[in-house]
This record gives C-alpha cells, sequence and structure tokens, in this order.
C-alpha cells in the first residue's frame, strides 16, 4: 500500500467518493437512513482543500482506498493540539489493517508538523471505529459534544493519543 499526500493530480471526486460510501457504511444504524441515502456525490469535496488542514491517501494496486484528514485543531480550547479530523476507505478495506497504517501515517505527520498532543473526535455510538481508535492508542475523555445529523440528535466523544 502507497500512503502519500494528496495532490493536483488526484480526483477529488473520487476522495470524496470515499467520504460518501463509507459514511454509507460505518454509519447505518446510528445516522438516520434517509439522510445517508441523500449524501449527494462530491459532498466532501469542499473540505479537501482547508486551510491548517492537510489530506494523506492510500493507495492499493493503483487505486485510492481510503483517506485521512488531518492539522491544527479546529477548536480554540486546543488551538496547540493537532487534529484526526476524519479517516475513511470505502467499506470493502474496512477491517482488513489498512487503517492503522493509514492513521499512524497521519499521526507521524502531525508530529513533524510540531503538534505532540493530538485528538479526534468519533460519535459514541460508532463502537466500531471507538474500538479502532482505543486499539490504537486513544483514550476517550470526559469532554464531549451533542452534534445533530439528519435530525437525529448524536453525541461525540474527544479521544486524545496517548
Amino acid at each position: 500500500m502507497e500512503i502519500r499526500y494528496v495532490d493536483n493530480n488526484d480526483d477529488i471526486f473520487e476522495i470524496s467518493n470515499i467520504y460518501e460510501q463509507s459514511w454509507k457504511f460505518a454509519y447505518k444504524g446510528i445516522i438516520p437512513q434517509e439522510y445517508l441515502d441523500s449524501i449527494p456525490v462530491g459532498k466532501w469535496v469542499v473540505n479537501l482543500d482547508k486551510p491548517n488542514q492537510n489530506s494523506l491517501i492510500a493507495i492499493e494496486n493503483d487505486k485510492v482506498i481510503g483517506t485521512v484528514n488531518f492539522g491544527k485543531s479546529r477548536f480554540n480550547d486546543f488551538a496547540d493540539y493537532g487534529e484526526i479530523v476524519a479517516i475513511y476507505f470505502l467499506p470493502e478495506y474496512i477491517g482488513k489493517g489498512y487503517g492503522k497504517v493509514l492513521l499512524k501515517s497521519a499521526v507521524k505527520e502531525l508530529f513533524r508538523l510540531g503538534y505532540y498532543d493530538v485528538f479526534l473526535w468519533v460519535l459514541k455510538d460508532n463502537t466500531r471505529a471507538r474500538n479502532f481508535y482505543e486499539r490504537f492508542g486513544f483514550t476517550a475523555s470526559d469532554n464531549f459534544c451533542n452534534v445533530n445529523i439528519g435530525g437525529k440528535d448524536l453525541r461525540e466523544i474527544q479521544y486524545f493519543y496517548t
């Protein structure tokens, strides 16, 4: 598997599709199905070029199979922290060890950028993701935020890398 930064030659709609397909798979039964079914093509294109954010992609056999977005914290309370904003894979590549390699690369890049304190947010009901992060070395904190996605109130829990 090759891991590298997204560049101008990459198809940002292909990368956005990874988010779209992953959401439909990972959040089934958590986020209302009507919302998941209505995710438009290219929804995440605008998120792939934000200031202070970086994206890596995972490529297997010349196919982009996963992506991670990370960078300077988006939250004033954690201004000196690095943040893993999102990590997603095409559903057929989930649970095969690719995520660990991509997440390790993102954490390494955050360290290289000078962020030695790293955190992320994860939906409380997303036990698969929570288990993944905990196995990697992230620890749940008492910090949480409430979000509404597709008309459903959900809770996100903040995890810190230890």
